[in-house]
């Protein structure tokens, strides 16, 4: 049995894992719909919108 057979266990093994080619296809995809999703999210947001100034009640007389 060799060590590669386990899950990787450090970010440099997971890396290397992640790069080798039947799964390279499933994290690209997976990082393309992930992009996706919070793009489609942030086009869903209202923006906030700033109150508008309303004229004032009482002025003082310029004089």
């Amino acid at each position: 049995m060799s060590e590669d057979a386990g899950p990787p266990r450090t970010f440099k093994g997971l890396l290397r894992w992640a790069t080798t080619p039947p799964q390279a296809w499933g994290v690209y995809l997976l990082a393309l719909l992930l992009i996706w999703l919070l793009s489609f999210y942030a086009g869903t947001l209202k923006p906030k919108r700033t109150p508008e100034p309303s004229p004032p009640a009482a002025t003082a007389p310029k004089g």
